[in-house]
């Protein structure tokens, strides 16, 4: 693993029990009343169309972070199992499902950037996941993804979309197209790969890796695909 990979581990790891802060718009990210009611309101139509789908046997969460989408995951599936590089992630995401009596989901640590499936499942999902894999490494990421579902298994995905209105007015500098320096509450200071896609780009790019899929945008905040493997 590169050192800047690591580095990306090490940041999030660092930074999971000030993560919720992020997807609920509070602490530092709160950029008042009609921000967070629009990105509310966006994060509905995600969840709207993630439960849209019919509910199945096994599912498999890459990076589930500290279970925000591993609570609707749950709803969704017989069985959920969550792969993070972050212990720190897993266990807020364990006591959260605990404290809501969902006991339907599994977790394992596993470095993502070096998974190899060892058994198909009917559903695939990851949130703000797929931006911070390297453009080298997607290629290899996408066979390993195609060769974890079962044909016509389901793959949903969400993530940041550009221009990013969603990070602090401080602490996030961007420094190419793919790289992010990113700063902690405690001023601590990280850098990470970070890939913004459009909608027609990523529909291509999946398309061409074996998935019958479609990405779309949200007004300000978000993308998100929803599709199938293809036979």
């Amino acid at each position: 693993m590169t050192s800047r990979l690591q580095e990306q581990i090490e940041y999030y790891r660092a930074r999971a029990p000030e993560y919720d802060e992020w997807f609920y718009r509070t602490g530092r990210y709160d950029r008042g009343p009609a921000h967070t009611e629009q990105w509310q309101r966006e994060v509905e139509v995600v969840r709207r169309q993630l439960h849209s789908g019919a509910r199945c046997e096994r599912i498999l969460e890459l990076a589930p972070g500290t279970g925000i989408w591993t609570q609707e995951l749950a709803q969704l599936g017989e069985r959920v199992t969550a792969l993070d590089a972050s212990p720190e992630m897993i266990a807020i995401n364990r006591a959260k499902l605990s404290a809501d009596n969902i006991d339907n989901v599994d977790y394992a640590l596993c470095d993502l950037f070096e998974w190899q499936p060892q058994e198909q499942v009917d559903m695939v999902f990851f949130g703000f996941w797929l931006s911070h894999v390297p453009a080298d490494k997607l290629t290899g990421f996408l066979r390993a993804l195609r060769a974890a579902l079962k044909p016509g298994g389901r793959l949903f995905l969400v993530d940041s979309l550009a221009p990013d209105q969603s990070n602090p007015r401080t602490g996030t500098q961007s420094l190419s197209a793919d790289r992010q320096q990113r700063e902690l509450k405690d001023g601590r200071q990280y850098e990470i790969v970070k890939i913004y896609y459009e909608p027609g780009a990523l529909s291509a790019i999946l398309r061409e890796n074996g998935f019958d899929i479609e990405a779309q945008a949200t007004d300000s905040f978000f993308l998100y695909a929803d599709g199938v493997r293809s036979r």
